[in-house]
């Protein structure tokens, strides 16, 4: 098998061996947290602030040089904004593996066993179909970045849509550029929403060709959903608890109540060009038990501060569509409350032990006990795939900037040989 080389954990004993601290429940990239002075924040601050909006803009340059593609061919004009869309993720992957290096642990049950690996320069590595529907807990407002990072593991980055609040499509910049990528604004009336959501999903349902064996073709699509509606805080669990006591539903100690009306709708528009839904669990290591993750991780705490979570973990589950009842919204919403008080069971379990349950019986992860900095994926099974957010190389960011830097240097030979 290929090896990777890594960084040494800055907290290791030099005697250590890596078995002993695989069995233990740190993670091999965790590191203290920063304690940077007014000062330094300042100056983060700013950097951080101009380098996301250097990419925003150059993106938006881009998505605009290729809007004259609309009119000569649809295809062609949705490739572009795909590659555009790839910028993106690749701009926030940078921006987080550059100013808040963020852990990942990784495991799932049988369903999705062999789909999480490690790439041969210690990079991770998913291998989920080219369309899904996403659903996952929602945490806090970072969740999302999270989750387009893992798209980028699956080189997927281009092709994920989201549904969002619709307020968000007024941030300057980033709001029209999300709407070029074709992400769905709801206003959270669904009079108003169901006839937007069904042209959007209509327009990813589109065949696009036919396999050799008689399948129907369709564009890559990963649809991301969070059907809590919004992230879990203490307002928002007093009033998901509300409507748990409206619905008889018991209440639930870690999450929201998911609404199941617009993820029923979706897929029943998906049905058939769709094969599986993937369920994320996603849990942040370092908020005190009974806590709400939002007070500790907060866009500024995470970036500004450089106090991302100690260890950001994922656990995940498939679930094909065969199997979800979608004849009737009463019977769906049964079952998408049960899938909530599973994910329940895991968040217990990760308060508890600090880990979600670990991937089962299979060949995943030890470290090489001949080399501290080595990764194998032979020998004893530990259950994890564990790993942190960044680029696989790093000259990837480089094609945000491509186009603009095209445009300039077309401008500089006109001026020189034409003006």
């Amino acid at each position: 098998m290929p090896r990777a080389r890594h960084r040494k954990m800055a907290s290791l004993p030099r005697n250590s061996t890596r078995p002993e601290l695989m069995k233990s429940s740190r993670h091999m990239y965790e590191r203290e947290p920063a304690n940077y002075g007014i000062l330094v924040q300042l100056v983060r601050s700013f950097l951080i602030v101009a380098w996301f909006c250097c990419c925003c803009t150059c993106i938006v340059v881009a998505q605009v040089v290729g809007l004259p593609l609309y009119v000569i061919k649809k295809e062609y004009f949705n490739t572009w904004i795909a590659l555009t869309k790839e910028s993106f993720g690749l701009a926030i992957t940078a921006l987080t593996e550059w100013s808040a290096p963020t852990p990942v642990r990784i495991s799932g049950d049988r369903s999705v066993l062999g789909q999480v690996t490690l790439t041969s320069n210690g990079g991770i590595k998913t291998n989920f179909p080219e369309r899904l529907v996403l659903i996952a807990n929602h945490q806090v407002y970072t969740d999302w970045l999270y989750l387009w990072w893992v798209t980028y593991t699956n080189k997927m980055h281009g092709h994920i849509y989201i549904i969002l609040k619709e307020s968000l499509k007024y941030i300057p910049l980033v709001g029209q550029g999300m709407t070029l990528y074709g992400f769905i604004f709801m206003a959270r009336k669904w009079m108003a929403d169901k006839p937007r959501l069904q042209h959007r999903l209509s327009k990813l349902s589109i065949k696009r060709g036919q396999s050799a064996s008689g399948n129907p073709l369709f564009d890559p699509m990963w649809l991301l959903i969070f059907p809590e509606g919004t992230n879990l805080s203490l307002h928002t669990k007093q009033v998901s608890d509300a409507y748990g006591e409206k619905k008889g539903i018991p209440p639930l100690k870690h999450e929201l109540h998911p609404r199941s009306t617009g993820l029923y709708f979706c897929l029943q528009q998906l049905r058939g060009s769709v094969q599986y839904v993937y369920d994320c669990t996603m849990a942040y290591e370092g908020p005190p038990k009974g806590s709400f993750p939002d007070s500790y991780f907060t866009i500024r705490s995470t970036y500004l501060k450089c106090r991302p979570p100690r260890v950001v973990n994922f656990y995940w589950r498939r679930f094909a569509f065969d199997d979800i009842p979608l004849e009737s919204q009463e019977e769906f919403e049964a079952w998408l409350f049960e899938r909530w008080a599973e994910k329940d069971e895991l968040l217990d379990t990760f308060i508890e032990t600090g880990k979600f349950p670990p991937f089962e019986n299979s060949d995943l992860v030890e470290m090489d006990p001949n080399s501290p900095d080595i990764q194998t994926t032979s020998g004893k099974n530990y259950g994890y795939v564990e790993g942190v957010v960044r680029l696989n190389y790093w000259a990837e960011i480089c094609r945000v900037f491509a186009v603009p830097a095209f445009i300039a240097f077309l401008i500089h030979i006109y001026r020189r040989y034409y003006g």
